[in-house]
């Protein structure tokens, strides 16, 4: 089932990220454990191919020290193009090799950065959300990625600082122009905020006015088409990011291809529709590890979110959420009311919303922004995905 999608009033624009042409401007966010091969498959076949779809974070020690489970992630399936792979790194030299590793191996077509993350495990090594307040580490950083990328274009997402106290997007967004940097995505919250209260779209405005030589995609709070459509009018951005808002929702990218290029529908699929999505994304899963059991027990996480609003039992869900093949995965969706249609509210907010926490950082980190001392490259994670 669908609904009408109102139109534009011209349309948008493609965002160009280097070479490559993103229409509409919509990009999949990063997220650790979630976007990972399967899901950019059904992101990407949902919108028919058009939009940015980006890789969970890869961090660069262990894209350089070849770690097996980040050799895995870097995967990327024959149909992607462009291929994009973000990564994670506090260490200049060591970003410098990762980027230049990709390049020589011919690993991907666009480079993301990433200094957004605000995991304590992250943040606490100076990475993350936490680097940009260290403006000379970040220039270094950016210096040695553009410096050995190459043709490829090198992108970066960030949030607008550690805390209200320490706002640090628009010196790092100036700071990427210097450096080079092709395209910057903002998440309207700090590090402090993770994911709770409201983003803060304003910033994304002046940012935009900050540093106008470049696109700048806006991040935060899209959980529907129109609130894809909202940001751009309100802020002036140039394309979007959109991570939470598809959690259990890959259709969402048909919507935002609809909403962006003025026609067409929006998705409201019944259960019965769900469940097919649910299945052929445990299968999915399945066939990327290599393994059927575990991909129907990485599929697990997901079950909550493909079923929010649904009238399904509390026990129904807790078995959902403990099985290990897709037969017994088959047998417990054929028991539900499958003829449900699409809940009222459901297209709201999904995944984490906890906010106002304390941010762990290296002993010493706000005592001045350009005192680097004490980071090195034992601050570099040496495993992916998260």
């Amino acid at each position: 089932m669908t609904t009408l999608a109102p139109p534009l009033s011209t349309p948008s624009p493609a965002l160009r990220i280097g070479p490559h042409a993103a229409q509409p401007p919509v990009v999949l966010a990063p997220m650790a454990g979630i976007t990972n091969a399967p899901f950019r498959t059904l992101c990407r076949e949902f919108s028919g191919g058009k939009g940015l779809f980006v890789s969970e974070m890869i961090t660069t020690r262990a894209l350089v020290e070849r770690n097996e489970k980040t050799m895995q992630l870097i995967h990327f399936d024959e149909s992607e193009t462009p291929r994009s792979i973000q990564l994670y790194g506090v260490d200049p030299v060591t970003v410098g090799k990762a980027v230049r590793m990709i390049v020589d191996e011919d690993l991907a077509d666009h480079i993301d950065l990433n200094f957004g993350c605000p995991v304590p495990k992250v943040t606490r090594k100076g990475g993350g959300s936490a680097l940009p307040y260290k403006r000379p580490l970040l220039r270094a950083i950016l210096n040695e990625a553009v410096s050995n990328a190459g043709a490829l274009p090198v992108t970066m997402k960030m949030r607008k600082g550690i805390d209200d106290d320490h706002i640090t997007y628009l010196d790092a967004g100036r700071i990427a122009v210097d450096e080079g940097v092709t395209a910057i995505a903002l998440h309207g919250r700090t590090a402090a905020q993770h994911y709770g209260g409201t983003a803060d779209w304003d910033a994304i405005a002046r940012l935009k006015e900050h540093v106008p030589q470049i696109p700048v995609l806006g991040n935060g709070d899209i959980w529907s088409a129109d609130d894809a459509l909202r940001m751009v009018r309100e802020t002036g951005c140039d394309g979007v990011v959109v991570g939470r808002g598809c959690l259990g929702r890959p259709w969402l990218f048909g919507d935002l291809v609809a909403a962006f290029e003025g026609a067409g529908t929006y998705a409201t699929p019944t259960l019965r529709e769900v469940a097919v999505v649910m299945r052929r994304h445990a299968e999915l899963l399945g066939e990327w590890i290599g393994d059927e059991a575990r991909g129907v027990i990485d599929f697990r996480k997901h079950v909550a979110w493909y079923l929010k609003g649904f009238s399904v039992g509390s026990e129904m869900r807790k078995k959902m959420a403990i099985t290990s093949s897709l037969a017994e995965m088959d047998g417990l969706l054929a028991e539900l009311d499958l003829d449900q249609p699409w809940p009222v509210g459901a297209d709201g907010p999904r995944g984490r919303t906890s906010g106002n926490n304390r941010v762990v950082l290296p002993e010493g980190w706000l005592k001045d922004p350009y005192d680097c001392a004490g980071v090195s490259a034992d601050a570099e994670l040496d495993t992916s995905g998260g």
